[in-house]
């Protein structure tokens, strides 16, 4: 437990000291007394609150109390209007929770649980080889999620087996009857076995082991994996100083016997989450381990995500051809459209194209941007732009992606894309699907789900269209020109579709450097749970590292709603801006709101704000009441932030989701996610003409099933002219694809078949 002025720490004594403050409003950093109770779950969480009330946490972060609304999901989705402001109050209080700083690792946590190592050893079962097929596990692989371990943990095994999914094949399910299976425990310490070894075979997820990282590196193991660092070629790669390894945990540094593993052909990865830090079980005489090429030193230990190469080398062991979550992406590289579709409703030629700038901007495309670890950006690349420069009001352009199956029993898809918009206020940008009831509809049903309008963007900004289709169906980007005069248009880029539930919402800071330097708290607009909930985020940049808060707001449901709210997970994401989502490394931390979370005055800091928050003024000037500012002091420090692509285009984003983890109690999953109503500011009142490139169907039907006729509809008259279309097999290419090919952006062979036949009848 500590304070922090500068680099003085409190040595575990209250300290207080003034800071420059916010809008000229001073902040007193405060130190936990010894009658504060400690959350031992929520390890890295800070509470910035009011000097009426300071905070006391004790064990949980995870009971949430009776549940009786709904599941939570963000229907307002904003990034636009950030406010930076301060409370409305003369100074305001942070409190520290213990281990502030960045998540403890592996070795850490097992250190101190007198634990030598985080790979159990079966009785009377020789190590487990993950060259041995008796040790692979089928995919779904059977788990249970045990009674002991924390509700904060559940929520994140949940959002790592999402990961699994979106980049293999390996998916999981709860256990029926399997005699093999994983039970997912809270022990002492954060460990498993490596393979499928025996039936219940136990996986520690146990106190400070609730982070992502954590739970990837002790499912690796559990699939089959040893530790990066105990490759039979690792000598070739890293030196083990044996002498500074502290006694009794040597055997954490052995080799595996190249008879009894494989790399797949792969490299060594030092960027591996299997692979140990540098100052891994040292007896503080200097690192154990140190990387025959200086420059790896600092990214070995990596605590973000599987990193590419794990993911790659995972592929191979199980032999993946395909992801069990992923279906689409597209950077538009190498020229091309990934099997896209164009066509417009236009006087003139005018449409989506593919260009490598557009009048009015962007001057470039988003997957080339420069970033803050390569500041120069890579070669130029495409992305397709729809102008609305010239034309009449109401005029379309539609850009269609090929027909792709749902494959999941929830019915819920996410659509990530980046997009420039650099048109008129009044031009809109619609995002419908299309769904095909059977092989032999040809026109489909299509449904809005999502509209962009409003002022112009001076950067790419991402955006997150949910989607619940049941059907096959393809996706459609619909540029309309409005009434104002526009000299530019929309253009989008990096698109990613996933069977994933997408994040609640985002916030994106532009102008990066700049606002590093404000070291002012900026505010995401108010966000609405599915039920109603009202919260907001907040950033606060500190030069060396920023600080990440979520915030009760007040909100127009308050007086429906059960109070407290609790158990709900937040999870806050500094996003990898890498272009294909298979690829990502994102940062990110979660914890869960309790009955146990009480200030000195009894009241939870999750209950209602107006009862127990303060006046602030909000994002629409409006007066609004506010509980604590809770989460993280310190989420990333710079080293991070400056790696990879978390900054790029000198834009920093953040998402985040507000899950309720209620079902969790009793259940080892939670219930298929449940989409909001969509909000249309402009709802397109014309008549839907189809897709731009129409399906062939087969030239007679089945017989009916009943006696009654079958139903005929009377043609289209209505066709989209003209209508330009494109189905371009890319380059394949090693280093877009977790598989060493990039499947996702190569056209289906029968789509191609027909397509060719298409354009060869007169």
């Amino acid at each position: 437990m500590r304070s922090h002025r500068g680099r003085q720490h409190c040595q575990g004594r209250p300290c207080t000291f003034q800071s420059e403050g916010i809008h000229g409003v001073p902040l007193r950093f405060q130190g936990l007394s010894k009658m504060a109770k400690l959350s031992p779950s929520m390890s890295d969480v800070v509470v910035l609150l009011l000097p009426r009330a300071s905070v006391q946490l004790r064990a949980g972060w995870q009971k949430c109390g009776p549940r009786n609304t709904a599941r939570m999901k963000v229907f307002i989705f904003l990034v636009l209007g950030l406010a930076v402001s301060s409370a409305d109050t003369d100074e305001l209080e942070i409190i520290d929770v213990d281990e502030v700083g960045q998540p403890k690792d592996i070795t850490e946590i097992n250190r101190a649980s007198n634990l030598s190592d985080d790979i159990l050893e079966a009785p009377n079962i020789q190590r487990s080889s993950i060259n041995d097929d008796d040790y692979i596990w089928e995919s779904p692989v059977p788990y249970v999620l045990e009674n002991d371990l924390e509700i904060n943990a559940k929520g994140v095994i949940l959002r790592a087996f999402d990961e699994y999914r979106l980049k293999s094949c390996i998916d999981f399910r709860p256990r029926n009857e399997e005699y093999y299976y994983i039970a997912v425990r809270k022990l002492n310490g954060c460990f498993s076995y490596v393979g499928r070894i025996f039936s219940g075979q136990p996986l520690s997820i146990g106190r400070f082991c609730d982070s992502m990282a954590i739970v990837q590196h002790e499912f690796l193991h559990a699939l089959g994996f040893f530790h990066e660092q105990s490759r039979y070629d690792r000598d070739d790669h890293v030196k083990i100083l044996f002498e500074n390894i502290e006694k009794g945990f040597e055997n954490n540094f052995e080799k595996v016997n190249k008879t009894d593993s494989t790399v797949s052909g792969l490299p060594y990865d030092y960027n591996s989450v299997m692979h140990y830090g540098s100052e891994a079980f040292s007896n503080g005489n200097g690192s154990t381990i140190v990387t025959k090429d200086p420059k790896f030193q600092d990214v070995i230990g990596q605590r973000q995500q599987l990193s590419p190469i794990d993911v790659k080398e995972l592929n191979r062991r199980y032999k993946c051809k395909s992801t069990t979550a992923f279906h689409m992406f597209c950077s538009f590289s190498n020229e091309s459209m990934c099997g896209m579709n164009t066509c417009s409703h236009s006087d003139n030629d005018s449409g989506w194209e593919m260009v490598k700038q557009a009048q009015g901007g962007p001057e470039t495309d988003h997957s080339t941007l420069p970033t803050a670890s390569s500041k120069n950006g890579t070669e130029e690349g495409y992305f397709m732009h729809a102008s609305t420069a010239s034309g009449e009001e109401g005029e379309t352009s539609r850009l269609e992606t090929k027909m792709m199956e749902p494959t999941r029993e929830c019915h819920v898809q996410c659509l990530q894309f980046y997009y420039y918009h650099s048109g008129d206020e009044s031009d809109i940008l619609n995002i419908w699907i299309r769904e095909f009831d059977d092989q032999f509809d040809s026109e489909g049903t299509r449904r809005l789900m999502g509209q962009i309008t409003g002022p112009q963007t001076s950067h790419w900004r991402i955006h997150h269209v949910s989607l619940n289709a049941t059907k096959n169906f393809q996706v459609e980007f619909e540029a309309r020109t409005g009434a104002g005069n526009s000299s530019g248009g929309f253009s989008i880029d990096d698109i990613n579709l996933s069977e994933i539930e997408c994040p609640h919402g985002s916030l994106q800071i532009d102008n990066y450097m700049e606002s590093n330097n404000n070291k002012s708290i900026i505010y995401s607009p108010r966000q609405y749970t599915i039920d109603g909930y009202a919260y907001r985020i907040a950033i606060q940049f500190k030069g060396a590292y920023f600080s990440l808060r979520m915030q009760m707001l007040s909100g127009e449901n308050d007086e429906k709603l059960q109070w407290p709210c609790l158990q709900r997970q937040m999870t806050l994401r500094m996003l990898d801006q890498t272009t294909n989502l298979q690829l990502h490394m994102s940062a990110e931390r979660s914890f869960t709101t309790s009955p146990y979370d009480v200030n000195n005055l009894g009241l939870n800091l999750w209950d209602n704000p107006r009862r127990n928050g303060t006046e602030v003024v909000d994002e629409n000037n409006q007066t609004a009441f506010a509980g604590p500012l809770s989460g993280y002091r310190t989420f990333a420090f710079d080293d991070l932030i400056q790696s990879r692509n978390y900054v790029k285009g000198d834009s920093l984003i953040i998402t985040f989701s507000f899950q309720d983890l209620n079902p969790l109690i009793k259940e080892s999953a939670l219930p298929c996610p449940e989409l909001a109503p969509v909000m249309i500011a402009h709802p397109p009142l014309d008549l839907d003409s189809g897709p731009c490139v129409r399906r062939i169907t087969p030239v007679t039907r089945p017989p009916p099933s009943t006696t009654k006729p079958p139903r005929t509809m009377p043609p289209k008259t209505t066709h989209p002219t003209p209508t330009h279309s494109t189905t371009m097999p890319p380059k394949t290419t090693d280093d877009k694809s977790i598989f060493g090919f990039s499947p996702a952006m190569v056209a289906s062979p029968v789509l191609t078949l027909l397509l060719a036949l298409m354009l060869s009848m007169p």
